[in-house]
């Protein structure tokens, strides 16, 4: 049995899932948004929509910087995450298209 955690945490955590957790934590916050501002801010609602999305941004900070370090994403894409995530996680899901997109150019040019 191997004791090297990368083999793990690379099979477990893929750029494809945080992708995927990206965009699920962006709507998350635009739900938190719209709930704030444009409902009147109904409880227990925004109290829900705000934890969630609290817990999301620590899970994909930790997540994030942990997958740069084994090189399952580019270090510039962690730090969108974990710095900019909590004010708005639409940047770290744009980071996620914009390195997507890089990929696809990428293998497509060989």
């Amino acid at each position: 049995m191997s004791t090297d955690p990368q083999p793990l945490f690379t099979r477990i955590v893929t750029f494809n899932r945080l992708e995927f957790v990206s965009f699920f934590h962006s709507c998350i916050y635009l739900s938190l948004l719209i709930c704030a501002f444009a409902l009147g801010n109904p409880e227990p609602a925004t109290f829900v929509l705000g934890m969630s999305h609290g817990l999301l941004w620590i899970g994909m900070s930790l997540t994030c910087i942990a997958a740069a370090r084994m090189k399952v994403i580019p270090y510039w894409l962690a730090v969108t995450v974990a710095i900019l995530g909590g004010l708005g996680p639409f940047l770290g899901t744009a980071g996620f298209i914009r390195e997507t997109r890089r990929r696809a150019r990428a293998a497509a040019t060989g």
